[in-house]
């Protein structure tokens, strides 16, 4: 199965339309993606797994495979590393974002398989589907569902299904 999210902020949940938010600064073709521009990659982006926050919850019901984040996990988005757009963990002496975050978006967060196979230095790192903030602000180039949705669409996935960005 394919799940849709629109440049327009429409989302199709398996036939069910619902809200996303996408990056601050719009869409932009894979090939031209470039780390830091704010931008989600158009394309179609495997599901890899689903990490999530064990202390504010368990993982919603899923076939698709669970880890559990930890409080040093990080993700590297420093283009020079060689682990650039791998999970790291924190101290690193590279670029990273925390997965450890406060603001609640990563208590579930999906990886998405953008840039990973393997990755290229510059063309973006850590894009995910992760939870929307208040009001479905823009991201920094991911894809973000409010909670019943994403728990939704993690009750539908299943090894081998993806996350469409395409132009509405």
């Amino acid at each position: 199965m394919i799940f849709t999210a629109r440049s327009d902020g429409g989302f199709d949940l398996a036939g069910r339309a619902t809200r996303c938010a996408l990056g601050r600064a719009g869409v932009i073709a894979a090939a031209d993606k470039r780390e830091g521009d704010g931008k989600s990659p158009l394309g179609v982006w495997p599901i890899r797994r689903l990490l999530y926050r064990p202390d504010r919850g368990a993982p919603p019901p899923t076939a698709i495979a669970a880890a559990p984040i930890a409080t040093d996990d990080g993700w590297c988005d420093a283009p020079g590393d060689p682990a650039y757009n791998r999970p790291v963990r924190r101290p690193y002496p590279a670029s990273c974002e925390a997965m450890w975050r406060e603001d609640g978006l990563y208590d579930l967060v999906v990886v998405l398989g953008h840039n990973d196979d393997p990755p290229v230095p510059g063309l973006g790192s850590a894009i995910f589907l992760h939870l929307a903030k208040e009001g479905y602000a823009p991201t920094e180039g991911c894809v973000a569902l409010g909670r019943p949705d994403l728990e939704a669409l993690l009750a539908l996935a299943r090894p081998g299904d993806a996350v469409a960005i395409v132009r509405a």
